[in-house]
């Protein structure tokens, strides 16, 4: 599957992931930046889903495409490192404040790179 491709679609997007002591997390989250086929990146706030990843850096992404049916996507994620500057945070501040609104991307502190372990369809 080309994922670059279907993260044009737009879409519903969910994260799940899970603290060290293993309570869950979901939320809803945008389309990745997508790095290669192997490489996502989300910005993220300083929320509940960044400090299950801290402890815990396997993670899950769920991504419906809109439309009739159930086109999408299951992703295994293991988080490869964030970062707190630069070029890719910048970019998805920008993105963010276009995309939602103006300002919406200064709440965002991180983006989040992850390797992608395992591509699964929907259903």
């Amino acid at each position: 599957m080309n994922l670059a491709e279907l993260f044009k679609n737009s879409g519903l997007g969910v994260i799940a992931t899970a603290s060290d002591d293993g309570s869950v997390n979901t939320a809803v989250y945008a389309r990745p930046h997508v790095v290669d086929e192997t490489t996502l990146v989300w910005g993220m706030t300083d929320g509940r889903t960044y400090r299950n990843i801290a402890e815990n850096p396997q993670a899950s992404f769920l991504f419906k495409t809109t439309g009739p049916g159930f086109s999408g996507v299951r992703l295994s994620l293991e988080l490869i490192r964030t970062e707190e500057s630069g070029e890719m945070l910048a970019l998805i501040k920008q993105n963010a404040d276009t995309m939602v609104g103006p300002g919406t991307g200064s709440s965002i502190n991180h983006a989040a790179w992850f390797n992608v372990l395992e591509v699964r369809s929907l259903i």
